[in-house]
């Protein structure tokens, strides 16, 4: 009799990962769902995701599975969370992998396995498949953590960008309010900010200096054991 590929003779559980794709539109911090186009959940918004593959990690199966069904390529994700309640999966026994990824919103889109990707106000998210709801808030809770100790708010801001920007960006993640003057003071004191040689006008009365991310001062105050306070 011919051996089957995968027999085993303890139960394994299945291995998924789920990713939560964090975006901002300049005033509101976004996140990126899918609708489920299958069962179970078919119609409900999701996380995009899916099972891994006998010949992959975990990391290669999320960059694939947001790949297929959101088009995003290339992105910065990091693992925060496994999700392992027995009952989290009506179809067997699952253990989801989590990750959090920051992109520009202007670059995903609906790709080949999703029915729909669209992005969700934090605070117009409907009720989410599986536990998706839980997944949400924990990434969120990483993500607040996060910002103190690394730039991650950066990659959801366009290259260049106002101070104005930067501080909508912070108060959103961190659900706060700075004052204007205290906030810029505060981040061109830690110089890791460039001041360009260029301008917008947000209002046609006023003129707003731009600024990049200087990544290799931060880089050097990191080293110094750095944190970003407020």
């Amino acid at each position: 009799m011919e051996e089957k590929k995968y027999s085993y003779k303890y139960p394994h559980p299945s291995v998924t990962t789920d990713c939560v794709i964090f975006g901002f539109d300049d005033s509101q911090l976004q996140v990126l769902l899918v609708e489920r186009g299958i069962e179970p959940f078919k119609g409900r918004w999701a996380f995009p995701g899916g099972f891994i593959k006998m010949d992959e990690s975990c990391e290669e199966g999320a960059l694939r599975e947001l790949k297929e069904e959101t088009g995003l390529t290339g992105a910065y994700i990091e693992q925060f969370h496994a999700f392992s309640d027995p009952h989290r999966d009506p179809r067997e026994r699952v253990i989801t992998i989590a990750y959090y990824a920051l992109v520009r919103i202007q670059e995903v889109k609906a790709g080949d396995d999703a029915a729909r990707a669209k992005w969700f106000h934090l605070n117009e998210v409907p009720s989410l498949a599986f536990d998706h709801d839980l997944i949400l808030r924990a990434a969120l809770a990483r993500l607040r953590e996060r910002i103190h100790f690394e730039p991650i708010g950066f990659e959801l801001l366009p290259e260049k960008f106002t101070m104005k920007q930067l501080q909508n960006l912070y108060e959103a993640i961190l659900d706060v309010r700075f004052d204007r003057a205290n906030f810029s003071k505060k981040m061109l004191h830690f110089n890791i900010l460039t001041q360009l040689d260029e301008t917008v006008w947000p209002t046609p009365k006023r003129e707003a200096n731009l600024y990049s991310f200087n990544e290799a001062c931060y880089r050097e105050l990191k080293q110094k054991g750095f944190r970003l306070e407020f």
